[in-house]
């Protein structure tokens, strides 16, 4: 698929595409399914960032946090 675009602009394009899939309330649906198809068709998609590890990630025996603590 050719759009005839600037790489500027097809790069721009798949932030925003990114952006929209990523912070949608419904991941499964419908409009995001169809926004995820076009996002496969370009060669270049970047993969989203990795998120950083959690503190119960990085090391299992530590205990969660529990929330603030009572004054």
């Amino acid at each position: 698929m050719e759009l005839g675009s600037a790489d500027e602009e097809t790069a721009a394009l798949l932030l925003e595409l990114n952006h929209i899939i990523e912070n949608d309330r419904y991941p499964l649906s419908p409009r995001i399914r169809v926004l995820r198809g076009i996002r496969a068709k370009f060669l270049t998609a970047p993969q989203p960032p990795p998120r950083p590890p959690t503190p119960e990630e990085r090391d299992p025996r530590r205990a969660p946090r529990q929330g603030r603590r009572p004054r």
